[in-house]
């Protein structure tokens, strides 16, 4: 509110509001005046009421009327002036009274208003403490959230890498799943030819188990009729290689001879001319004896081929009775 309102503005405000017939009061004063505060409103219309006695008094000379008419507006006045008076005094009263409560509650308010003021300044000065807290606080917040953006931009980077990496690793389940199906199915398939190839290699194996001893059985004969064929061939050739080295016993023998026959004919071509007979016997039993040499090494090469053959048959059929024995065994 204004302080310092003009006396004479505060007292043609109280005039105004008289001559409208209303008593003058602080606030229809003010509101009249349209600022001031109360106190100051007051104190002025406190002396507007005492100024109003003198001023009514004043007016009491009335010049240029009769007397008669005179004394009688002077009593009117004067009744009326007491009347006004007594009006005047209890308002000021009231407004006395007024006053009191306003200054009362003026003080409290400035009381209320110094103590305000006084939490104020400090609430001025915790809070301009807590406002460089607070500075501090933000400054601290400004590298913090510097330092949270550059976490969560390196959380975003990581984010995104991973995000790539599980759409990778989704790709690669993805295909693993593919594969995995196929790898199922190829197992069971593997599983179903296996089982099938199990069973038909049990099978194969039990018929080979009946043909085996089938052939176990045709083999026990096969053998001992081999061991048979063996024994025969092992007698043929202890013949056959007696009888060879008589036939070599012969062909020595027969050698012999015919170094001697050779001599003889030697000694009979010295006496060709003592006996043509004896010379033409010699001569036959020469061939004779050329013929049975040229017998016995046809029969010994026989008999050596013949030798050969069983040693080569022997052989023969002692390799194949080897594995016969090794199948049966």
């Amino acid at each position: 509110m204004a302080v310092g309102v003009p006396e004479n503005d505060v007292f043609a405000a109280a005039d105004a509001v008289l001559a409208r017939g209303e008593r003058p009061t602080v606030e229809r004063v003010r509101l009249e005046l349209g600022r001031g505060s109360p106190a100051r409103v007051g104190a002025l219309l406190d002396q507007w009421w005492e100024q109003l006695a003198g001023r009514l008094r004043g007016e009491t000379r009335l010049p240029g009327l009769p007397a008669e008419m005179a004394q009688a507006f002077v009593a009117i006045w004067q009744q009326a002036t007491t009347v006004a008076q007594g009006v005047a005094e209890q308002a000021l009263a009231g407004q006395r009274q007024v006053l009191s409560e306003e200054r009362e509650a003026l003080a409290e308010l400035e009381a209320r208003a110094h103590q305000e003021v006084a939490q104020a300044r400090q609430q001025t000065a915790e809070a301009v403490a807590a406002r460089q807290g607070v500075e501090v606080r933000l400054t601290d917040l400004d590298q913090l959230l510097t330092q949270r953006q550059a976490q969560i931009d390196d959380l975003r980077n990581q984010r995104n890498e991973l995000k790539a990496q599980r759409d990778e690793a989704r790709t690669q389940l993805t295909e693993v799943g593919h594969l995995l199906h196929e790898s199922r199915e190829q197992a069971e398939q593997a599983r179903s030819e296996q089982q099938r190839y199990t069973r038909d290699a049990e099978d194969r194996a039990y018929r080979e188990i009946d043909r085996a001893r089938e052939e176990s059985k045709g083999l026990n004969v096969q053998l001992k009729d081999a061991n048979g064929q063996l024994q025969t061939m092992q007698h043929s050739l202890t013949a056959v290689r007696k009888e060879l080295a008589e036939a070599r016993d012969q062909q020595s023998t027969a050698q012999v001879q015919i170094v001697a026959l050779s001599e003889q004919l030697a000694q009979a071509s010295l006496a060709v001319e003592q006996g043509g007979e004896q010379r033409q016997i010699l001569q036959e039993r020469l061939l004779r004896m050329e013929e049975v040499l040229a017998e016995t090494q046809r029969s010994a090469v026989a008999h050596q081929v013949r030798a050969e053959t069983l040693d080569v048959q022997l052989m023969q059929l002692r390799n194949t009775l080897q594995p016969k024995r090794r199948q049966r065994t």
